[in-house]
């Protein structure tokens, strides 16, 4: 019997057309899961649809705004009517707003919060009643190492990955008794298009953090897919 087999089991992916939810969704894909690809750029989403079904595997591609219930609850319709369930879900959507502190809007600031931490809430909140009528699932949120470094550049995406570990902490306890496991993985420096700024326009950033990174590099997505699969 192979442990890492998905079959039989949907998942959600939200963020998932692109970089770490991509490949995570790819990867629940190949592992025998059928996903549904939400996120807010529907042209992304169909692509990875494709790609997946390329793959032999189940897949739909929904538009979702993590921040609007109303698209979140469609997502999770949709997921159980196409598939007859739902076991996973994968909370990867983020964002990031980089500036110092002092000069950092209200604005900047909550639209971070709203999305990075709020939604994740908002959307295993709206899928546990699907989780526990199935007799558990795995809920997994993507934080960051900075959830437990300080960023002078991204205050507000370190206060939201934080408060998704808090989160995940506080929802593990709360739904272990529906057996709904809980858990959050906490990426480095991927190469993806959120970190692509400093790739591509802050040399002496990017040049310092390779350099007390032992690999000398940034990590791939699909370098993540295979946590992804193990944790669910």
């Amino acid at each position: 019997m192979n442990p890492f087999d998905l079959s039989g089991k949907a998942a959600i992916v939200t963020g998932g057309n692109n970089g770490i939810g991509r490949a995570i969704a790819i990867g629940l894909a190949s592992a025998g899961a059928s996903v549904c690809i939400a996120g807010r750029d529907e042209k992304k989403n169909e692509n990875v649809r494709l790609e997946i079904e390329e793959l032999g595997h189940k897949s739909i591609s929904l538009h979702c705004d993590v921040n609007v219930e109303a698209d979140i609850a469609a997502v999770i319709a949709a997921t159980e009517e196409a598939f007859g369930g739902l076991g996973i879900l994968v909370n990867n959507a983020g964002i990031a707003a980089l500036n110092v502190p002092e000069q950092m809007s209200d604005e900047e600031w909550s639209s971070v919060i709203e999305t990075n931490l709020s939604s994740v809430f908002k959307f295993s909140r709206a899928a546990y009643p699907s989780l526990a009528k199935s007799g558990g699932g795995k809920i997994i949120n993507i934080s960051s190492m900075y959830s437990i470094f300080g960023s002078p550049l991204a205050a507000s995406y370190a206060a939201s990955k934080g408060g998704v570990v808090q989160l995940t902490k506080s929802l593990a306890v709360a739904w272990a008794s529906d057996d709904i496991q809980v858990n959050a993985i906490l990426p480095g420096w991927i190469s993806t298009d959120m970190t692509a700024p400093i790739r591509n326009d802050m040399q002496d950033l990017y040049d310092s953090i390779v350099a007390r990174t032992p690999a000398g590099r940034f990590g791939e997505p699909e370098e993540c897919a295979g946590t992804a699969v193990f944790l669910a």
